[in-house]
C-alpha cells in the first residue's frame, strides 16, 4: 500500500542536504555495502562542491513523506552516462532508491543510461533491474548495468 505521505520526489540539492549526506555516508555498513569509503567533511564538502558546480550533472535530493532520504546522480564517465545513488540506511528496504531511480530516469533523457554496482550488493543491482537495467558486462568486483 502507498501512503502518500510517504511519497518518495526529487528536488534540487540545496547547501542543507550536504550534512545530512555526509552522515549518511559515515555509515560502515553502508560504505561497505556499496564499496566505497567514506570521506572526512573537508573532503566531503569538496567533493560535492565540485559535483555541483558541473552543470553537466543532474544532481538530486531524494525525499521520503518530506525527510532528506538519500541522493541521487547522474553523470558522464568515460563516455557513458551513469546513474548513482546513497540512501541513508535508516531507509533501506522501502523502496525509495526505486522510486527514486525511476523518477530520474523520466527526468533525464539520454540513453543508454549505465549504473555500476559491486558484486556483493545485491539490493542496489536489483534497484537498477526494477528499473529496467540489465547487465551489460562484469568484472572481478562487479557489474556494469545498462538502460536502452
Amino acid at each position: 500500500m502507498n501512503n502518500t505521505s510517504n511519497a518518495v520526489s526529487l528536488r534540487a540539492v540545496i547547501d542543507s542536504d550536504l550534512p545530512i549526506f555526509f552522515e549518511h555516508q559515515l555509515d560502515s555498513e553502508a560504505t561497505q555495502m556499496a564499496d566505497f569509503p567514506s570521506r572526512e567533511r573537508e573532503a566531503f564538502m569538496a567533493h560535492w562542491t565540485k559535483i555541483l558546480g558541473n552543470p553537466a550533472n543532474t544532481t538530486r535530493t531524494i525525499l521520503w513523506g518530506g525527510q532528506v532520504a538519500g541522493n541521487m546522480c547522474s553523470w558522464d564517465q568515460d563516455g557513458k552516462r551513469e546513474v548513482g545513488y546513497w540512501i541513508g540506511k535508516e531507509y533501506w528496504g522501502k523502496g525509495i532508491a526505486t522510486a527514486a531511480l525511476a523518477l530520474l530516469i523520466a527526468e533525464v533523457p539520454i540513453r543508454p543510461l549505465y549504473g555500476y554496482v559491486v558484486t556483493h550488493n545485491i539490493g542496489s543491482r536489483r534497484v537498477l533491474e526494477k528499473c529496467g537495467f540489465v547487465v551489460d558486462s562484469t568484472d572481478n568486483e562487479g557489474f556494469l548495468l545498462k538502460l536502452e
